[in-house]
């Protein structure tokens, strides 16, 4: 089973909206077959791994780190096809939490006659595949907030100069993050300030994923003549607007290329859970943030986010007008703030980047 997880993180970043799965076929002590899924459409793990085995797979056991699939999709049941190959034992990690599934393909191995043997390394085959099983359950991406800041809490000058805060080490780290995630989110102010082109760049890499842009902009003040406009084509680019934008300027960043996406305003301000379960439609199920701080105070007080990489740089900024990651208006008293679990610390370069899970229980 370690060997199947190593296996299904091969397909990270393109399975989506597919989970990440890996297979191992075992007979007499030897393994026969692998296989992983490499990408959504194309066949499933399970499948490549009976494929390598061929006839062999016969008598054999398979080890597989999600429940196999029992209903048609974009390929044909996993399980009739294990059925067919004679398996004759059946490992799983996990159960599938999928409304089509949960179980359904457990119990079609089982209704032919196979063993079947549930949860084993069951929270590693979780963790795995982390993104999938939030947005299968709830229909809304998972969302990761990443932002880098000083030792002292900021993420620019008091001038707007943030370039560059972060080590190179980091900013490669983040670029290998792009790769991986369907969209990226960022409010029209990170735009206004820094004109990115929010694509993904890997030295010595050609093929790299650029994600969806998605840039939250109630009152549609995307710059027609920014570099997000300019490389519409690099990947799509969703303006999510309120009310508050004016028609005529939505008319013409639509006519460049530009997707918009209308809502209804709460405050003046764009309504995001329903704006990411627009995301979630469209099959968006990873959404990496990359700020600024009135994006991320909005997502973290409607408690929206899932995970959070802080990138801390070993300098001193000061500033008291300096912006930080977190805006808005905060929290009254220290109890209320907002708490974090499974916390690790790692360092990259001369910086420390700081992981961990929104605590939702803590408020």
């Amino acid at each position: 089973m370690w060997l199947a997880l190593d296996l299904a993180v091969q397909g990270l970043g393109r399975t989506s909206p597919n989970p990440m799965v890996g297979a191992v076929i075992v007979k007499d002590g030897e393994i026969i077959g692998t296989g992983y899924h490499q990408k959504a459409g194309a066949p499933h793990a399970e499948v490549n791994a009976l494929t390598s085995a061929g006839e062999r797979a016969r008598g054999a056991t398979l080890y597989v780190t999600l429940e196999p699939c029992s209903h048609f999709g974009r390929t044909p049941p996993c399980t009739e096809q294990i059925i067919s190959a004679g398996i004759r034992k059946v490992v799983v990690a996990a159960v599938d939490p999928n409304p089509l599934m949960n179980g359904k393909g457990i119990e079609a191995l089982k209704n032919a006659g196979i063993k079947v043997k549930i949860g084993v390394l069951e929270e590693k085959a979780r963790k795995l595949n982390e993104v999938f099983f939030t947005y299968i359950t709830t229909g809304l991406p998972f969302v990761t907030l990443k932002t880098a800041m000083s030792l002292d809490g900021k993420t620019a000058t008091h001038k707007g100069f943030s370039r560059w805060i972060s080590s190179e080490k980091s900013r490669e780290y983040v670029h290998r993050l792009r790769n991986q995630v369907d969209a990226i989110m960022v409010g029209i102010g990170t735009i206004l300030a820094d004109n990115p082109r929010l694509n993904t760049r890997i030295p010595g890499e050609e093929e790299v994923k650029n994600p969806v842009r998605v840039i939250v902009d109630s009152r549609g003040r995307l710059p027609e003549d920014s570099a997000l406009v300019k490389h519409v084509e690099d990947s799509p680019v969703i303006l999510a607007v309120t009310e508050l934008a004016p028609p005529e300027k939505l008319e013409s960043l639509s006519r460049l290329g530009v997707e918009i996406v209308r809502g209804q305003s709460r405050d003046n301000r764009v309504r995001l859970k329903e704006l990411l379960r627009v995301l979630g439609e469209r099959q968006i199920t990873h959404l990496l943030v990359e700020g600024g701080s009135t994006l991320n105070y909005q997502l973290l007080k409607e408690e929206l986010i899932d995970k959070t990489l802080f990138f801390i740089a070993p300098k001193i900024i000061g500033g008291a007008g300096a912006p930080t990651p977190v805006g808005g208006e905060g929290v009254e008293l220290m109890e209320d703030a907002y708490g974090m679990l499974d916390v690790q610390v790692k360092t990259l370069g001369e910086d420390i980047l700081v992981t961990g899970y929104l605590d939702k229980g803590s408020q």
